[in-house]
């Protein structure tokens, strides 16, 4: 199978491409250029700019499937169509579970549940734009493709690369031991799916020529924050002990941690995706794997959580 990856070195894009040659797909990859220029050496790559609508470098060839990992506003998704028109088979986007109405709806919710209104009127990327803006990604790549577009919507994330500071913050701090400040609730839900198991999912449906949606999330039945955090310990053989702390105490935007108003996003059903081969790491596996990753990296400080400093100054008023 012939395979354009519009992104693929950079943690999802990365996954992916690493499943698609396991299995011996021929690739090749679009972007700019300029990150992780050292990875897959012996892979065609067509340097353009989707942030300039640079896409002469897909003028010529055809592809059995493209894999949209990097379209995040509806002029990326256009202008890529248009120059790759019919010389692709499908088209693969990469969505995500922001894409859905964040009120009324409740535990277990599957890919029928009703999506935020698209927007199209702005490229500036927020918590309150990003949704609607794959919403309006999605109906585009439905209308010119059909059945011959699948879309994958991915929840949080996890593995090996992470460029963001979700699950590694946990890992590295309850690698550390004692006790361990959770500004939020120990009992909310967390719903990780592995980047090795979105990418295995996204192969399988190409391999499959499959349509629909699909949700990319972690098991049925989620874990807890604080089961999170004591399996992170667990893994590196420590042992914490969790203290609520109030959130506003924190930096915003903390590490893995959601209002409540949020929670049933961390519930997603994965019934249709395992049905058709999203495979299941177990969480304990993951997190050995970041754990062991970010040894290897020589943990260089992380953007978002608690400094050592700053966690001390909240767990002496605890």
């Amino acid at each position: 199978m012939r395979i354009l990856v519009l992104g693929g070195t950079s943690f999802v894009g990365r996954a992916i491409v690493d499943e698609a040659l396991r299995t011996g797909a021929q690739l090749t990859l679009f972007g700019r250029g300029r990150t992780g220029v050292e990875l897959f050496p012996s892979v065609p790559r067509r340097i353009g700019d989707r942030d300039t609508g640079d896409y002469d470098a897909l003028r010529e060839g055809s592809w059995d499937a493209v894999v949209d990992v990097s379209g995040y506003v509806p002029r990326h998704v256009g202008q890529a169509m248009a120059a790759l028109g019919d010389r692709v088979g499908r088209y693969l986007f990469i969505s995500s579970h922001a894409v859905y109405a964040r009120t009324g709806v409740g535990p277990g919710s599957d890919e029928s549940t009703p999506r935020r209104p698209p927007v199209r009127d702005t490229e500036e990327l927020s918590e309150a734009s990003y949704g609607p803006l794959k919403v309006a990604c999605e109906d585009d790549v439905l209308a010119r493709y059909g059945t011959r577009a699948t879309i994958v919507r991915p929840g949080k994330v996890a593995g090996p690369h992470d460029p963001q500071d979700g699950l590694t913050y946990w890992v590295r701090r309850a690698a550390r031991g004692g006790r361990v400040a959770l500004p939020g609730r120990p009992e909310q839900p967390i719903q990780l799916v592995d980047s090795r198991d979105l990418a295995g999912l996204v192969v399988r449906l190409l391999l499959d020529d499959r349509p629909g949606a699909f949700h990319a999330v972690g098991p049925a039945e989620p874990t807890t924050m604080a089961e999170l955090i004591n399996t992170c310990a667990r893994v590196a053989g420590s042992q914490v002990e969790i203290v609520p702390v109030p959130t506003d105490a924190a930096p915003p935007f903390f590490p893995l941690i959601r209002p409540a108003a949020q929670w049933p996003a961390q519930q997603r059903s994965a019934a249709r995706a395992r049905a058709a081969g999203l495979p299941a790491t177990p969480l304990a596996t993951t997190i050995a794997d970041v754990l062991a990753w970010d040894r290897e990296r020589g943990e260089p400080p992380l953007a978002n959580g608690l400094s050592v400093e700053e966690e001390a100054k909240l767990l002496a008023g605890s």
